[in-house]
């Protein structure tokens, strides 16, 4: 890729915050993410110290985004729903002294349905926290079984219909081509998640990542051509249901679409803080991705002693810009405005266009001076479609858990 110029941001993109939670009941044996599992002799996650070191690192970031109005606040993990209500109203109500919201900012509390108590989940709503996402990957419970999930399905269906009764925007997360899984079944999972008439679905197709159990110790699942039909159904069983496919692995109901992850699709701007947390911070004539110390021990040992809590910071280069735009953008259905690759990269679409024809040529994408948007082939072979994009050398980091 040629050594184009970089523009200075006529404006800065918007500004999400992600607050991660590290601890979960039990690690999963599919599960990548920055995870532990509570340890038995302790029961207990450190509630006090995590919170106090997440308002350390808030308070320590504020050089960066100074005066940035927040669109979305998105509470991940691990199982965040083991804290308190009391911790969240902790850590927003720091949020929202430091940092100006955007009025009706879309607030998400990520949970598992093994940790739902009614009345913690109404102390959750009063401190602010206007969206669930529910992790319930299936309701049968042969495959919660399979996935390692310390729920069963009568456990999900009562998170959900708790869920129901004090939050109207719910996110419901669901797997598919699991062990063992049939189309039938996978249906019926999906069936049953439109069913309850929830604002949002995403469904993720399973898959082996490095460092996981699974990984090492690989189960039987549905092949290339099983899951494809998989998905093909869970897309038109979601339209029959009034549920819109805006992007490759989530569905909502008109205007329920997630801010959060749209602001992520778009290549918008996000403070990830806790352990392992990424950031991706615009500055007028930059750009620059954190990376927070990723072992919760040593996490809290930085905060406890006032140390930096930010491990890695890296500049994006311009084939990191043009590449991680695209990847993200492409994920979304109805493609993006032609202006926005300049307006969020500080480069000329030019760079790309090579790119852009090849893949036009191929059938996966259309594109204009207006808008650029995958085909129906494009979106089903979005893999293909990103390779186009992939510079000689990746990003060395962009990583980013996609939140549902």
């Amino acid at each position: 890729m040629p050594d184009w110029p970089i523009q200075k941001l006529k404006s800065l993109p918007p500004l999400s915050l992600y607050v991660h939670f590290p601890w979960c009941l039990k690690k999963c044996p599919y599960c990548d993410f920055n995870s532990h599992e509570i340890r038995a002799e302790e029961n207990r996650v450190p509630e006090e110290e995590y919170v106090a070191a997440l308002i350390r690192d808030l308070e320590s970031a504020l050089q960066d985004v100074w005066g940035r109005r927040l669109s979305s606040i998105f509470l991940g993990g691990g199982t965040p729903s083991l804290f308190s209500a009391q911790a969240m109203d902790q850590v927003l109500t720091a949020v929202r002294t430091l940092l100006p919201l955007e009025h009706f900012a879309e607030v998400t509390l990520e949970a598992n349905p093994g940790t739902f108590e009614a009345q913690k989940f109404a102390d959750f709503r009063q401190a602010g926290i206007n969206r669930l996402s529910i992790g319930i990957q299936s309701f049968n419970p042969l495959h919660l079984q399979a996935l390692g999930r310390v729920h069963d399905d009568q456990e999900a269906h009562r998170a959900v219909d708790i869920a129901l009764k004090y939050f109207d925007n719910i996110n419901l997360d669901l797997m598919y081509a699991l062990p063992g899984q049939n189309l039938e079944q996978a249906q019926a999972d999906i069936e049953t998640a439109c069913s309850h008439g929830v604002t949002h679905i995403s469904a993720y197709h399973l898959t082996l990542e490095p460092n996981t159990l699974f990984y090492r110790f690989p189960p039987k699942l549905p092949d290339d051509e099983q899951a494809a039909a998989m998905q093909e159904m869970i897309e038109q069983t979601a339209t029959s249901y009034q549920y819109r496919n805006y992007e490759t692995s989530a569905f909502a109901q008109a205007g329920k679409e997630s801010r959060h992850n749209m602001n992520y699709w778009l290549f918008g701007d996000y403070l990830g803080i806790g352990a392992g947390a990424h950031s991706k911070i615009s500055f007028s004539d930059k750009i620059v991705r954190q990376m927070r110390y990723k072992h919760p021990k040593e996490y809290l040992a930085k905060a406890q002693t006032g140390d930096s809590l930010i491990q890695t910071q890296q500049e994006l280069t311009v084939a990191d810009r043009s590449f991680e735009f695209m990847m993200n953008a492409l994920r979304l259905s109805g493609g993006f405005d032609a202006s926005l690759f300049q307006e969020r990269t500080g480069l000329p679409l030019v760079v790309v266009q090579q790119q852009l024809d090849e893949a036009e040529q191929r059938g996966l994408l259309v594109h204009d001076h207006l808008r650029i948007k995958p085909t129906v082939l494009g979106r089903r072979f979005l893999n293909d479609l990103l390779q186009i994009f992939l510079p000689e050398k990746a990003p060395s980091n962009n990583a980013l858990k996609l939140q549902p």
